[in-house]
């Protein structure tokens, strides 16, 4: 299943600036159709020092932003300080992006806040292009038209607490859970058949990741999905192995998941994984173990799963598709900084343990 996934998330899986919703794209240094419109109050405290962000080392040749105006700050939170740290756990994996903080405003919803952002990059006579997001009240969620996403200084270590609870998928890798790369995905989804080769991948380059397999069957769209997600739980059960070869097997005979031969191909899946089918097939058909693959459909769903396949690198969700695999790499690597984490991956340009620093007032 592929579906538009959040938009605040999307922008911090592109190496490319994009907009989010109800952005307008300009160029040169000041994008006027996007200055902020004039607050209808003075503002009530001095604001928060307004900032260029850098995350490389060192500076853009020229400042391409508009200084940002005090009169613009006029919502007492969040603090750009707050905006900042969100847009670097987004953001910071890429060296080349940089943005300045233009306005953080006061709405007549109480309590949510309207931030504006300018957003451009280290190439000479790239574009500056606003974005704008609201803040909820509660100051944890960041809204971009239909999207929510986590918001604050560390967006994702709810989410990572979360997963290190509720995850009970199938694992390879490292035990520990400190490094969670938790896959949500369909056994009966041609494009989670597509990234498994990525998934192999990444055991083998996080040594000290745990990645799991998180059963999220699109029941509407694929009728066989909850079944073969139960006839998998009851695999791990028995054999965690097992179940990467048995979900192998499914995905290499996904197009035999019809009414006419779909059981048949789950048992002949089972089979190959080295287990009786029969066993499973009266696993599967149990109450507890429905209620297993529920439970996951339910926890993706409470985190924010839209599509799959997803994958949560310790609560940052990641689409899978469309993305290059060195800048997943590098993705994962830079969230394991962010959290003080060891990927235990070799190689000069895989697991940075710094976070780049912030340049400039």
């Amino acid at each position: 299943m592929k579906i538009s996934y959040l938009m605040l998330a999307g922008l911090a899986t592109t190496l490319s600036v994009t907009t989010l919703a109800g952005a307008q794209t300009g160029t040169g240094a000041a994008p006027q159709a996007a200055t902020p419109a004039p607050a209808a109050a003075a503002p009530q405290k001095p604001a928060a020092p307004l900032q260029l962000q850098n995350m490389g080392q060192t500076p853009p040749k020229a400042d391409p932003f508009p200084q940002a105006n005090p009169k613009y700050f006029t919502a007492d939170a969040p603090s750009v300080d707050t905006v900042n740290a969100f847009l670097k756990a987004l953001w910071g994996y890429d060296p080349n992006r940089i943005w300045r903080v233009e306005a953080i405003q006061k709405t007549m919803a109480p309590n949510t806040s309207k931030v504006v952002v300018f957003v451009s990059d280290k190439t000479p006579g790239a574009k500056v292009q606003p974005t704008a997001f609201f803040v909820t009240p509660d100051g944890k969620h960041a809204v971009a038209g239909d999207t929510v996403i986590p918001f604050g200084a560390t967006p994702f270590a709810d989410l990572r607490k979360t997963l290190q609870a509720r995850a009970d998928g199938a694992a390879r890798g490292a035990t520990s859970k400190d490094l969670m790369l938790v896959e949500f995905a369909d056994l009966q989804c041609p494009h989670c058949k597509e990234v498994q080769g990525t998934m192999d991948n990444l055991v083998k380059d996080f040594p000290n990741a745990r990645v799991v397999f998180q059963s999220f069957p699109i029941v509407d769209l694929h009728p066989f999905a909850f079944k073969a997600a139960a006839y998998g739980y009851c695999i791990e059960k028995q054999k965690n192995d097992a179940y990467f070869a048995y979900s192998a097997a499914v995905f290499n005979t996904q197009d035999a998941l019809t009414a006419e031969t779909g059981d048949a191909t789950l048992k002949d899946a089972v089979t190959k994984a080295g287990l009786d089918p029969a066993a499973i097939d009266a696993c599967a058909a149990t109450q507890a173990t429905k209620d297993e693959v529920t439970a996951s459909i339910k926890l993706a769903e409470e985190i924010g799963v839209e599509q799959t396949p997803m994958l949560a690198v310790n609560g940052h969700l990641i689409p899978l598709t469309g993305i290059p695999y060195e800048t997943l790499k590098t993705i994962i690597s830079y969230q394991a900084s962010l959290d003080g984490v060891s990927t235990g991956a070799t190689g000069a340009a895989v697991g940075s343990s710094s976070v780049p620093p912030t340049l400039g007032k």
